[in-house]
């Protein structure tokens, strides 16, 4: 399916070539997002890795409309598998069709690549990937801690969570440890099997970190504000959840 999607990707880009919070840095700093997805290649027979397009489309349609800017990186750099792609979702035909979005996904910055003070949030993109590449990954944790550390928005929705787990902040404690938070649950994984797949279970993994789990019935949405900390529980959440992360930043919408 990927490799479709790639194809049909070079032949768009052909053509184009013909509760609230608000972001504590001043004014003069620029509201933009680093938007963070998964390199991963398919991990399972009927699993695609990499991350899941409407949870990277769906917040973009919100930052699009207040004029909030971002950047889109990933692990290794470059095209990233992705999946969940429909044209018939009017957010993934938005983004599908503009060439600059196109040019973004195509183009990823490489992690280590990445100037965190750019950037006043970060956003983990879900889709199963990142419970692979986002885990126990130095430069990802460093650049959230960086943002997190000049008082930037420290965001991420469905399996994006996952790479919440190893940042510490300057005390040693966790970044999540007694946040209230939310993720792709338990329940909404075993629903599709794919609790058989991934390496761990994300929901318990995020307790047992000391993070406050909350949950809406499943496959419903569900986002929690927790001060400077931003999540979305599912693929439902995600315009919610680009929703609270451009008022967090104090959009103009």
């Amino acid at each position: 399916m990927f490799k479709r999607i790639a194809a049909l990707f070079v032949a768009l880009t052909t053509l184009a070539a013909a509760p609230s919070v608000v972001w504590a840095q001043g004014a003069s700093q620029p509201k933009k997002i680093l938007i963070v997805v998964s390199s991963l290649d398919k991990k399972a027979p009927n699993l695609v890795g990499g991350y899941w397009f409407p949870e990277l489309t769906h917040p973009v349609e919100v930052y699009d409309k207040a004029g909030i800017e971002f950047d889109i990186a990933s692990p290794k750099g470059g095209l990233s598998p992705f999946d969940g792609f429909d044209l018939k979702d009017q957010a993934t035909l938005d983004f599908w069709t503009n060439a600059g979005h196109r040019t973004k996904i195509a183009n990823s910055i490489k992690l280590s690549d990445v100037d965190p003070t750019k950037y006043a949030a970060v956003q983990l993109v879900g889709g199963h990937g990142p419970m692979w590449d986002f885990v126990d990954n130095p430069e990802l944790d460093a650049i959230i801690r960086s943002i997190h550390d000049r008082g930037g928005i420290v965001s991420a929705v469905c399996h994006g969570p996952a790479g919440l787990l190893g940042v510490r902040l300057a005390n040693g404690e966790r970044l999540i440890k007694g946040k209230k938070l939310t993720g792709f649950t338990a329940e909404e994984e075993a629903s599709r099997g794919y609790d058989r797949i991934v390496p761990f279970e994300l929901e318990g993994a995020l307790k047992t970190a000391g993070a406050a789990f909350e949950e809406a019935p499943i496959f419903q949405s569900r986002v929690v504000v927790d001060g400077r900390l931003i999540t979305g529980q599912n693929p439902a959440s995600a315009r919610e959840f680009g929703e609270a992360v451009a008022k967090a930043l104090g959009s103009k919408s």
